[in-house]
C-alpha cells in the first residue's frame, strides 16, 4: 500500500523516490531522514495554476508549510511567490530567489524590526491582521519614508470544518477583523499617507476537503471587494489564502481543482480583482516523506510497539493533531502486525501510530511515514537533545542535501 504521491512508488519491492531508491539514500546519509520530490511539488503548482489560467492567479506558496531552501527555490523557478509570517521566512524567501514583489507578509504578531525588514525589501504587500498593525506599519514606513502596501484580513466567518487549531476563518479567531469593522480599518488606512491599500485578504484554515467553504467565503467579502473597487484604484488583489487538503489515507480522494475552479473562477471575475493564492500543504505535503529506521519491537500483555528512530521532535503532527499518516515499509512485505509506531522520546504522547494494522517490522527495517512533506521538519524541534533530521531534495536519479543533519555540537551552539 502506496499513498496517491505519485513520486513514490516501489519496484522490484523496494520503495523508489522517483528514479532513487529510498533504502540507498537511508544508507547514504542516516536517519530519521526527510526525502522530498522535486517533480512532485512542479506537478501540484502547474496543476493548480492551470486549473485556474482563466484569472491568472498570483500563487505565493506558503513558507510556513516547508521552509527548507530547496524546496522554496524549486517553487521559486515556476513562478511562486512566498507568503511568509515572521522575518525570518522573510529573510528564507528571498535567500531562496523569491522576488519581493511577489511576497506577502502575514501574521498576527509583526514586529517593528521585521516591517521595516519588509519595507526595505520592497514586498508585495502585508497582511494586516488588526487596527494596531494597521498604525504601526503606517508609523514604520513614515520612519523610513517608505509606503506600506496593505490588505486587511477580514473573517468571513465560514466554518472549514477542519481541526479546531487549523481553523483560522471564524469571527471568534485571534486572525483578522470581521466584515462589520473591515471597512472602517480601510478607512482608516486611507487616512495614512504612508500606506496604500494594495487589496483585501482572508484565510479560512487547514486542510479544506473542498471548494464549498471558499464559494461561501468568496460570496460573504464581494461586496466589501465592490466598495473597495469603487474608491480604491489601488485595490487590484484578492487574496483567498490557502487551505487545500491532500489525501492523508489510502484512497482517500484528492482535492477536486475542476470543482475549485468552477466555484471560485466566476466568482472572482464577477468581482473583479486579481486572485492570489496561498498553497502549502497541497504543493509539499506528499512530495515528503520522514524516513526511520526500527530499533525494537516490544511487546508487552496488552500492546505491541514498533520502537524506530524517529520522535514526535521530528513529526508533531500526530500527537499535536491527532493527525493520520500512512506508514509503509521501504522493503515490501505482505506480513501485517497491528501495533504501535513510537519513538525513543520520554513521552507518552511520542506516536507516529496507534493500534493500527502494519507491516511487520523488525529490529533494522526501515519504515516510511507518508504525506511528511507539510508540517514535519517545519515544526521539528530539538526536545530531549536531539539533532534535527537531514532534508534531501531528490530530482529524477539524482539527489541532494537540503539540509545536512544536525550534530550535538549543533545544539549548543548557541549557548555560552
Amino acid at each position: 500500500m502506496i499513498s496517491e504521491a505519485e513520486s513514490f512508488r516501489y519496484r522490484g519491492g523496494r520503495l523508489y523516490c522517483e528514479d532513487v531508491a529510498v533504502e540507498d539514500l537511508a544508507e547514504r546519509h542516516g536517519t530519521p531522514l526527510y526525502v522530498y520530490s522535486r517533480a512532485h511539488l512542479v506537478r501540484q503548482y502547474r496543476r493548480l495554476a492551470e486549473a485556474l489560467r482563466e484569472v491568472e492567479p498570483a500563487i505565493h506558496y506558503a513558507v510556513k508549510a516547508n521552509a527548507c531552501g530547496a524546496v522554496i527555490r524549486a517553487l521559486a523557478a515556476e513562478g511562486a511567490g512566498a507568503d511568509v509570517v515572521s522575518g525570518g521566512e522573510l529573510f528564507r524567501a528571498r535567500r531562496a530567489g523569491v522576488p519581493a514583489d511577489r511576497i506577502a507578509f502575514a501574521g498576527v504578531g509583526k514586529t517593528r524590526d521585521e516591517i521595516a525588514f519588509a519595507l526595505r525589501e520592497g514586498i508585495g504587500y502585508f497582511t494586516v491582521e488588526s487596527e494596531p498593525e494597521l498604525e504601526r506599519i503606517a508609523d514604520v514606513a513614515k520612519e523610513l519614508g517608505r509606503v506600506g502596501r496593505i490588505a486587511i484580513r477580514v473573517n468571513p466567518d465560514v466554518d472549514p470544518k477542519t481541526h479546531v487549531f487549523t481553523s483560522t476563518g471564524k469571527k471568534e479567531s485571534k486572525f483578522g477583523v470581521d466584515l462589520e469593522r473591515a471597512r472602517r480599518a480601510y478607512e482608516r488606512a486611507a487616512a495614512r499617507p504612508e500606506l496604500e491599500i494594495a487589496g483585501v485578504h482572508m484565510h479560512l484554515g487547514s486542510p479544506l476537503a473542498d471548494e464549498k467553504p471558499y464559494a461561501e467565503a468568496l460570496d460573504k467579502v464581494a461586496p466589501l471587494c465592490a466598495w473597495l473597487r469603487d474608491r480604491f484604484a489601488s485595490c487590484r488583489t484578492l487574496d483567498l489564502g490557502g487551505g487545500m487538503g491532500i489525501p492523508y489515507r489510502h484512497g482517500q480522494p484528492p482535492f477536486d481543482l475542476d470543482a475549485f475552479a468552477a466555484a471560485v473562477v466566476p466568482r472572482v471575475k464577477s468581482i473583479g480583482l486579481r486572485l492570489a493564492l496561498e498553497p502549502g500543504r497541497y504543493l509539499v505535503g506528499n512530495a515528503g516523506i520522514l524516513v526511520a529506521r526500527v530499533q525494537y519491537v516490544k511487546e508487552n500483555a496488552f500492546r505491541r510497539f514498533v520502537i524506530v528512530d524517529a520522535a514526535m521532535n521530528d513529526l508533531i503532527r500526530p500527537p499535536l493533531y491527532g493527525a493520520w499518516h500512512e506508514i509503509v515499509a521501504v522493503r515490501e512485505t505482505p506480513d501485517t502486525a497491528r501495533a504501535d509506531v513510537v519513538g525513543p522520546v520520554c513521552e507518552s504522547g511520542d506516536f507516529l501510530a496507534q493500534d493500527r494494522e502494519l507491516p511487520a517490522a523488525r529490529a533494522g527495517d526501515l519504515l516510511a511515514v507518508l504525506s511528511a512533506g507539510a508540517y514535519g521538519f517545519a515544526m521539528a524541534s530539538n526536545y530531549n537533545s536531539r539533532p534535527r533530521a537531514a532534508e534531501i531534495l531528490v530530482d529524477g536519479a539524482t539527489s541532494a542535501v537540503a539540509r545536512a543533519r544536525e550534530t550535538w555540537d549543533d545544539l549548543v551552539a548557541g549557548e555560552r
